[in-house]
């Protein structure tokens, strides 16, 4: 295979619509949706590149022809499965699930289809563990929302070969994505793993009564959180020098977060039902508007990151 054409993406929740929206981006790719049950997989694929359009990213032709790139199949498994040069896995978190989608699919794809999973916390290594052809098993972690976030975790498995490793690479280049090269099967992968670093420094200042929860949010939005898009932490290191990164290190890092269990809080906070959005209530209050008004923030500020999409408040 030289590079990728026909992509199968099996799971139709929001992050299996979402790639295979990703995917129609390229007139390259010939994209299939499946489930195990028929989902209305178009309306909500039409909806999220009907907002690109509205904000001036696309126009109704583009709508139109990557509408028309899209194929959906519930639940039989047929010849697009033959066909298929990536099947890129987004079904439940579940181990055994993950696995035995796999080794059924190796009955009906060529012994040269590569076979991803997005899974954003699970060992490729492990997932892969019930095939026979194993070099063909990468992880490929896209992030949500799926659409706007550029990064995706390429995850080269204990026994992926670099000729798979560079094919997805580079269809993941010709679908818009910022695929991230990550060498080793390790929990967290690349970018979990420093995010949930700063998730536990944030949460320790919280339960130590540093400073409140909206204050640290305030901290990272308003200092280095407004660089990181443009200045990486490697890149600062080497901006400021080894040797200030050196002395900053040798004196604070003692007194970081090292806790290998979850805080203390968190636990307190599920005893008590506190669960975020869902419940109202967290580390701080929500409501219906509150949601809302934070989920289209979000996307509305990575429209503009991404497109200079002029937002009207």
């Amino acid at each position: 295979m030289k590079e990728v054409k026909n992509v199968v993406i099996c799971g139709a929740g929001m992050m299996g619509n979402m790639i295979a929206l990703v995917f129609s981006s390229n007139p390259r790719f010939n994209v299939t949706v499946w489930n195990r049950r028929e989902k209305p997989c178009k309306e909500v694929i039409k909806a999220n590149l009907e907002q690109l359009r509205d904000k001036g990213v696309i126009t109704d032709k583009e709508i139109e022809e990557r509408l028309s790139r899209i194929k959906f199949v519930f639940p039989d498994k047929g010849q697009e499965f033959k066909d298929a040069d990536m099947v890129i896995e987004c079904v439940a978190e579940v181990m055994e699930t993950k696995q035995d989608l796999f080794a059924e699919l190796e009955g009906l794809c060529r012994d040269d289809c590569l076979f991803c999973t997005n899974t954003s916390v699970m060992s490729p290594t492990e997932i892969a563990a019930k095939c026979k052809h194993k070099e063909r098993v990468i992880g490929t972690h896209f992030w949500n929302p799926a659409h706007l976030i550029p990064l995706v975790e390429v995850v080269k498995t204990e026994y992926a070969t670099e000729e798979n490793m560079q094919l997805v690479m580079e269809a993941m280049t010709a679908a818009g994505k910022k695929p991230c090269y990550c060498k080793k099967d390790v929990p967290g992968f690349v970018a979990n793993r420093m995010q949930h670093a700063l998730w536990r420094e944030a949460i320790a200042i919280v339960d130590e009564g540093i400073a409140d929860a909206k204050t640290v949010d305030d901290a990272v939005k308003y200092s280095f959180g407004l660089r990181l898009p443009e200045l990486g932490p490697i890149e600062n290191s080497d901006m400021v020098s080894t040797q200030l990164t050196w002395n900053i290190h040798s004196y604070v890092l003692k007194y970081l977060a090292d806790n290998h269990e979850p805080s203390p809080i968190l636990k307190k906070m599920l005893d008590e039902g506190k669960m975020g959005f869902s419940s109202g209530e967290g580390f701080l209050k929500w409501d219906d508007e509150s949601v809302a008004a934070s989920k289209k923030a979000l996307n509305e500020y990575l429209l503009t990151m991404l497109y200079d999409v002029k937002i009207v408040k």
